[in-house]
């Protein structure tokens, strides 16, 4: 008898300990960061929290991205951590609408965060208040051949009518302009969200994604006559919806493409293949319309303070900690991407000073498509920019049946 309580009990304990709940006195995170990268930046993350506060102890359970996505619902709802790692934006809503993340506006304001966070602070921002922490981000932009645009005398564009003579002159010279694999669908919603970014602003991309209008306004209609200015000439590689992002790669290592709108994961694989920074270079996606403030696509990874957290208290400690500059510097050189904190150190990878400057200049941040708008609905959008992308001519009916997914999906 004494074994089987033993043994319920162990059982009691083990099942409470996987669901996040806390000891008296533990701060319970949930973190979907089990890759190797993130994994060891938050161990050094915790570790240093602990030591700075020796009277808490932090109890973290480690999901995989996918299932996390998965889970996040129902730990919220049932046995909630008091912190909770997520994304900004439009992602972020239905936790706070729901009423499941607790508004950390204090923390921002005790901090100074406002300021010190202040290029993300958009991207946290719901009805005026605070609703989490970022603390890591990288950006996109256009990745390009710089031997090639020298060779051509071709200078980086910086608004869109150089691009579009950038786009011609190496056309005429034998050079696919953009290389792009839409096979996975979400490089071509990049594309689609810069142009959308450049010609109507960060209101409109939000709007858009949180279905507040339609595919067929007038607004969105213009951007497709824009992305028309790059299909039409044939500046996209072709056969581009049967690669995949990394084969796109090939054409601009072997020097038969020049430019690759992109996130900064692409250079590792880009000088794993041989080029040499001499050769590769980034600019900033041009200015189309100069009235339009410059945002910048650039997915945040945030942590939050569930609304039925146990231990708010130490919860708050923690994102305040999470977004000190040191601890900002730390993490993201373990992770190779950009710190937030606007006095935080940064790699001398010039890629990664490129995109900390862009990023911290920007008026907002978007999330990229796939994260700021419903799954149902990105999944419909991403199918027709590539399906529009290899069959121009269908414009209309492809935005007129995403009118209607849309209809369904936020009704």
């Amino acid at each position: 008898m004494l074994t089987t309580l033993r043994k319920a009990t162990l059982a009691t304990l083990t099942a409470a300990m996987l669901a996040g709940t806390a000891w008296a006195g533990d701060l319970v995170i949930n973190y979907d960061g089990s890759d190797p990268a993130p994994k060891k930046a938050f161990e050094q993350v915790i570790a240093d929290f602990e030591k700075a506060n020796p009277d808490i102890k932090v109890k973290w359970n480690l999901f995989d991205h996918e299932g996390y996505k998965t889970s996040i619902r129902n730990f919220l709802t049932a046995e909630a951590p008091d912190v909770a790692s997520w994304y900004a934006g439009n992602r972020m809503a239905p936790f706070v609408n729901a009423g499941l993340f607790e508004d950390v506006s204090d923390v921002w304001a005790d901090n100074g965060l406002n300021d010190s966070l202040a290029s993300a602070a958009g991207a946290m921002t719901i009805d005026g208040k605070k609703w989490g922490v970022p603390y890591t981000y990288y950006q996109w932009g256009i990745y390009y051949r710089k031997d090639i645009f020298e060779k051509l005398d071709i200078a980086v564009p910086k608004t869109w009518s150089d691009f579009l003579a950038a786009a011609a002159k190496l056309k005429e010279n034998d050079v696919t302009p953009i290389t792009i694999g839409t096979k996975y669908l979400w490089t071509a919603a990049g594309v689609f969200d810069y142009l959308n970014l450049r010609t109507n602003g960060y209101n409109v991309h939000n709007d858009l994604t949180a279905g507040k209008i339609k595919y067929t306004d007038s607004r969105i209609q213009t951007v497709f006559d824009r992305w028309d200015e790059l299909v039409k000439p044939g500046y996209f590689i072709e056969n581009h919806a049967a690669m995949s992002w990394q084969e796109a790669l090939a054409p601009m290592v072997q020097g038969k493409a020049a430019m690759y709108v992109m996130g900064n994961f692409a250079v590792a694989p880009l000088r794993e293949a041989g080029l040499t920074d001499d050769q590769l270079g980034f600019f900033q996606f041009p200015i189309i319309n100069p009235d339009i403030a410059v945002a910048e696509e650039a997915p945040t990874d945030t942590f939050h303070i569930p609304a039925n957290a146990k231990n708010k208290e130490d919860a708050r400690k923690f994102l305040a900690f999470l977004a000190e500059k040191d601890t900002q510097s730390m993490v993201n050189e373990t992770l190779g991407q950009l710190p937030i904190h606007k006095d935080a150190t940064v790699s001398d990878d010039k890629f990664i000073k490129a995109g900390f400057e862009m990023l911290s200049n920007a008026s907002n941040l978007a999330q990229f498509y796939d994260r700021d708008a419903p799954a149902e609905m990105a999944k419909a959008g991403m199918e027709g920019f590539q399906e529009y992308m290899v069959k121009p001519e269908r414009r209309a009916k492809i935005l007129e049946r995403l009118d209607k997914v849309q209809e369904k999906v936020y009704k």
